[in-house]
C-alpha cells in the first residue's frame, strides 16, 4: 500500500466527483508518483482518506480499469498496471546507432499526431482536468527537470486517452528514447514556454474534439520541438 495525496484542495471544475478523482490518479499514474504494481488502500480506506464516497470511488476506479491504468485482482486488490515489457525488450535490442535523436524525433511524429486524433474522439472529461492541472503547472517558471517532467506526463495522458494499448506501449518506449531530446528542448526558459504555448493549442483541440486540428497541432509541436532541439544542439 502507499500513502496517496488527498483529494481535498482540487478546484471543482466538473459536475463529477468521480471525473475529479479518475483525474487525480491519472496525474499521479502518469508522474510515476504512483509507481507500477502499487497495491491501492482498500476502497473503504481509500474513500474515508479522500473524503469521498464509495459510489464515486468506485465509478473512478472502474474507469481507470477501462484505461488499463489500475488492474483489479481477486485478493490482490486494486494494482496500478505495469508497462509493457514487450516495449521494453524491443528497446534494449535496439543498437546504439539506432538510438539516435533523429530516429526519435521521426517516431514522435509518426505516433504522436495519431494519438492526438484518437485523443479528441475518446478523450474523457477526467483526462481533460488532467491535461489542464498540467498546464497550470507550466504556466509558470520552472527548472527544467520539472519542465520534462510535465511534459512527459501531458504526453503520456493524451497516448493513454487514445485508449489503444499498442500505441500506448510504443508513447511509453518514445518517451525513454528522448531524455536527449528533451533535455534540449527545455534547456532554457524561452524553449519551456514554446513547449507550453504548443500543449495549450493541442489540449484547446482537445477540448473541442477536432481531431484534424488534434493532429496539426501536435503536428506543429514536434515541429517546434526539433527547432528548438536543434538550436542547442546544431549536429541534430
Amino acid at each position: 500500500m502507499t500513502d496517496l495525496p488527498q483529494l481535498a484542495g482540487f478546484e471543482r471544475r466538473s459536475a463529477s466527483l468521480g471525473a475529479e478523482i479518475v483525474a487525480h490518479f491519472e496525474r499521479l499514474i502518469s508522474t510515476g508518483e504512483l509507481a507500477p504494481g502499487t497495491r491501492l488502500p482498500s476502497e473503504r480506506d481509500l474513500a474515508s482518506s479522500m473524503n469521498v464516497s464509495r459510489t464515486s470511488l468506485r465509478e473512478a476506479m472502474h474507469e481507470l480499469e477501462v484505461k488499463n491504468m489500475v488492474a483489479r485482482r481477486p485478493g490482490r486488490g486494486t494494482i496500478v498496471t505495469e508497462p509493457t515489457t514487450r516495449a521494453n525488450d524491443l528497446y534494449e535490442r535496439m543498437s546504439e546507432a539506432e538510438r539516435t535523436l533523429r530516429d526519435v524525433a521521426e517516431l514522435r511524429e509518426t505516433i504522436e499526431p495519431r494519438f492526438a486524433e484518437l485523443a479528441s474522439r475518446r478523450i474523457t472529461d477526467s483526462t481533460l482536468i488532467a491535461l489542464e492541472t498540467v498546464l497550470e503547472k507550466t504556466k509558470r517558471p520552472l527548472p527544467q527537470d520539472e519542465s520534462i517532467e510535465h511534459d512527459i506526463a501531458f504526453h503520456m495522458l493524451i497516448a493513454q486517452a487514445s485508449q489503444n494499448r499498442l500505441l500506448v506501449a510504443l508513447g511509453t518506449l518514445a518517451n525513454e528514447w528522448t531524455s536527449s531530446t528533451r533535455a534540449l528542448s527545455h534547456a532554457d526558459s524561452r524553449s519551456r514556454r514554446l513547449s507550453h504555448d504548443g500543449h495549450h493549442r493541442i489540449y484547446l483541440c482537445l477540448r473541442d474534439h477536432d481531431p484534424e486540428a488534434a493532429r496539426q497541432a501536435m503536428l506543429q509541436h514536434l515541429s517546434e520541438v526539433a527547432e528548438m532541439t536543434r538550436s542547442h544542439h546544431p549536429s541534430f
